[in-house]
């Protein structure tokens, strides 16, 4: 076994206040660790615009909420931030969301869960940016943005900005209990 200095960090809060450390900490780690590819969620595109900095040497996977999550036909990222990310180097994803598309409806129309959903609630155990994290490392491997036989950083948050990141072998969707955590970088404290 390989002794490295772990860091990673336990935020006493969940929430956007948490977003520029988690970002610096997957930074360190995607150096120490030569990781190649780095996924983080970012609804509007200012997270991504955050992160860009600090991965320019990286593969930046920016994963956005599906059009029509809040409204029909209603895309959240912001064009002009969308712009600045391509232009930083970026790959910009918006796609179905891997844990809420179909079986989501399904909940809607008839007022019951299907195993998508099962699995987000079972996720979100270890908070909202840990399901973020995995839902958008099963996206990213189904678009074919990253490659599913090496790790990367994912980087969800508990609604705006980020504030966990871990360390995961990517799947796609279909394989979903193929995907693994591996480490833990940071992640706020739930209770």
């Amino acid at each position: 076994m390989r002794d490295h200095k772990m860091n990673w960090i336990l935020f006493e809060r969940p929430g956007k206040e948490n977003t520029l450390k988690t970002i610096e900490i997957a930074a360190q780690r995607a150096e120490e660790s030569n990781i190649p590819s780095i996924l983080i969620a970012s609804s509007s595109g200012h997270t991504g615009l955050m992160a860009a900095p600090y991965f320019k040497d990286r593969n930046l996977v920016v994963v956005t909420h599906s059009t029509g999550f809040l409204k029909p036909d209603h895309q959240q990222l912001d064009k002009e931030h969308k712009t600045k990310l391509l232009n930083a180097g970026a790959q910009v994803l918006t796609c179905q969301h891997a844990l809420g598309g179909v079986g989501r409806a399904v909940r809607k129309k008839l007022k019951t869960y299907q195993v998508d959903e099962i699995i987000a609630y079972t996720l979100r155990m270890f908070g909202e940016g840990t399901k973020v994290a995995v839902e958008i490392a099963l996206m990213a491997s189904d678009a074919g943005l990253v490659s599913t036989k090496e790790k990367c950083i994912s980087i969800g948050g508990t609604g705006r900005g980020a504030d966990t990141a871990v360390i995961l072998k990517p799947a796609h969707a279909q394989d979903f209990f193929d995907l693994k955590i591996s480490e833990i970088l940071a992640k706020p404290r739930l209770i």
